[in-house]
């Protein structure tokens, strides 16, 4: 869910990539699938649908890393703040999970949260709050 003050945004992948991210920047590696889809787990989504569809690395993954990148959001300002809530799954031991800001001065991506080391198996939830006076991606 993206939300700015009020208007909250839902994003899934019921019926392709959701308006958040740029369907040219889902980078090899990344695949849109569902729990009934026979590549292991997880078997449903956070809500315990298994028809509900979800994006999945590929385990057919030739680089070792890959990127979702969102649209251009706004500036914020005191009273919009951006805040994102994303549900993820990490079944690899040796996997890290990245959420990177990158302002539109700015060259490089600024890493804002991570998750990496914990052999989990199961759906979490978490919400990142982001300010910035100038345009973003994240």
């Amino acid at each position: 869910c993206f939300n700015s003050g009020s208007s909250c945004e839902k994003c899934d992948f019921e019926t392709d990539l959701c308006k958040a991210l740029h369907e040219l920047n889902l980078q090899p590696g990344w695949i849109r699938r569902n729990g009934q889809s026979s590549v292991g787990p997880p078997y449903s989504d956070h809500n315990g649908n298994d028809s509900a569809y979800f994006l999945s690395l590929s385990s057919k993954m030739r680089s070792p890393s890959a990127t979702l990148r969102t649209n251009v959001f706004l500036p914020n300002d005191e009273e919009h703040i951006c805040q994102i809530t994303f549900h993820y799954w990490i079944s690899q031991m040796s996997g890290t999970l990245m959420v990177g800001l990158q302002k539109h001065s700015e060259d490089t991506i600024t890493n804002i949260w991570q998750v990496s080391g914990e052999l989990q198996n199961q759906w979490k939830a978490n919400t990142i709050t982001i300010n910035s006076t100038e345009k973003y991606e994240v």
